[in-house]
Order: C-alpha cells, then sequence, then structure tokens
C-alpha cells in the first residue's frame, strides 16, 4: 500500500520567495493530487524585485539526495528546472540514468521569456547534448526553441521545422512555447509534436499581467503530475495548458513588483 499514491520528482532549485524554481512544482504537484518528492540542486535568495544571491549544492549531497529517494519512494516521473552549470546538469544526468524515476520532462532554462540569456555556453552544449536526449517531454520557450533548433522561427512552417529539429537532438515530445513579449499580442499560441509525428498548435488567450513567475515551471510539473498519473502524454500537455491559463488569469496579489501565478485558481 506504501507505493500506491503516484510520486513525482522536481530536480530543481529552491526560490525563497516561493513563485518559481521547486516551490512552483511542489504546488502544482499538489494541485493536480501527487505526492511532490524534490531534489533540490541550488538554493536562491530572491523576492518580486529580484535575484540577490544564489548557491549550488555540492553534487556530493546531490547525489545523496537521488540515492535517499532511491531506496524508499516509487517515483513515476520527474522534471528537471534551472541548471546552472555543466557539473550540476552532469551530475542530474548520471543520478537519473542510474536510478528508475520515470519519464522525464524538461524544462531547458536556456533564457528568459523575453530572451535573456540564463546559461554559459558550456553549461548550454551539456544540457543539449546530455541532458535533452532523455527528455520524455521539453518545454521550450520562444528563444529557447530558436536557440536549441539553430534558427529564427518566424511562422508556423518554422515552428513546425524547429519542433521537428527538437526531435532530432532525442527529445521524444516537444512543447515549443509561443512569444510572450508582445505588449499587444491578444493570444499564446504553443506548438506540441508528439512521438507519433502527430503535430497541433494549443491557442489561448494571452493576458496582460506582471504576475508570471513560474510559469514554465508550472507548466512542466503539471505535464510531469499527469504522467504519474496514468494520463497520456497529449492529454497530460493538454491539461497542463489549461491549468496555467488559468492560473495566469486570476491573479494573486503577492510581492510588489512582479508576482506568482495563482496555483489555486484552476479547477480540478
Amino acid at each position: 500500500m506504501v507505493e500506491q499514491y503516484p510520486q513525482v520528482l522536481t530536480i530543481a532549485g529552491s526560490d525563497s520567495d516561493g513563485s518559481a524554481g521547486m516551490q512552483a512544482d511542489l504546488h502544482t504537484f499538489f494541485r493536480r493530487k501527487v505526492y511532490g518528492a524534490s531534489v533540490m540542486t541550488a538554493c536562491v535568495a530572491g523576492n518580486s524585485y529580484g535575484i540577490h544571491d544564489a548557491v549550488n549544492l555540492p553534487s556530493s549531497f546531490i547525489n545523496s539526495e537521488f540515492k535517499a529517494l532511491a531506496d524508499d519512494y516509487q517515483i513515476r516521473a520527474s522534471k528537471t528546472g534551472m541548471l546552472s552549470d555543466s557539473e550540476l546538469i552532469m551530475t542530474v544526468v548520471e543520478n537519473y540514468t542510474k536510478y528508475d524515476f520515470g519519464p522525464l520532462v524538461v524544462d531547458p532554462v536556456i533564457t528568459t521569456k523575453h530572451g535573456n540569456v540564463l546559461l554559459e555556453e558550456s553549461a548550454y552544449q551539456t544540457l543539449r547534448d546530455e541532458l535533452i536526449p532523455l527528455a520524455t517531454v521539453i518545454t521550450p520557450n520562444f528563444f529557447e526553441a530558436q536557440k536549441l533548433a539553430e534558427m529564427t522561427i518566424t511562422t508556423e512552417d518554422d515552428t513546425k521545422l524547429a519542433a521537428q529539429k527538437l526531435q532530432q537532438l532525442g527529445a521524444k515530445n516537444i512543447v515549443l512555447k509561443g512569444r510572450h513579449d508582445n505588449a499587444v499580442q491578444s493570444e499564446v499560441s504553443d506548438y506540441v509534436l508528439l512521438e507519433s509525428g502527430e503535430g497541433f498548435f494549443l491557442n489561448d488567450k494571452f493576458h496582460q499581467t506582471d504576475r508570471v513567475n513560474g510559469t514554465g515551471d508550472s507548466l512542466s510539473a503539471c505535464i510531469a503530475a499527469e504522467i504519474a498519473k496514468g494520463t497520456s502524454v497529449k492529454e497530460a500537455i493538454n491539461i497542463a495548458k489549461t491549468f496555467v491559463n488559468e492560473a495566469i488569469e486570476a491573479e494573486i496579489n503577492v510581492g510588489h513588483k512582479f508576482g506568482p501565478i495563482n496555483h489555486w485558481a484552476p479547477k480540478e
């Protein structure tokens, strides 16, 4: 009986303000009715104004976290968040391939939704060459998709080609998120390419708000949660899209500047 409840793992950094990273993942797991375990890779000191300090945890401790979970829990799906350097990425890759922690959802945190680069080139190459090939689902934002596919995306045909190139990197299913940086846009269009070859766009209303911290974390966490419950990848992606859109639409007033999405708003 101890292993009957679906258990999901987030491999990510801890954000002290609770809006993103591991905290956003755990909020999402709770709302999707799965048990959330965690491998903490870094600690971030931040608030709604920005990040003020950060430190990576030692690889030896991360190894211990993985082993402790593998010795006791039956993880049915996992997801990664921001992994800031090559050593950290390789530590995660080595442990994920060592233990059976279910299908992996990779949120390839390379750039912000506005195009600002977060990873040094060496870490980017390690992410591209070592982690992405392990992904059952990958969820790049628009700018990350351009970098990974090594092309400019301007049309729907470009979007479809970029998703195909991401599959060629080894990821099985692609969720290529649409742009979120146009002040006058009314719709967000994400493109999904499944392992079967089926491709389709998911369109939803664009909400003009600065309460969007943790959007990408929550999307990938929701996909992982649904996979852990036995939901198909296609349906998991659809559920996650709706979950995040509803969480953005119903603003929650926390912090003074850039705030979190509202994980309590989406319907069950």
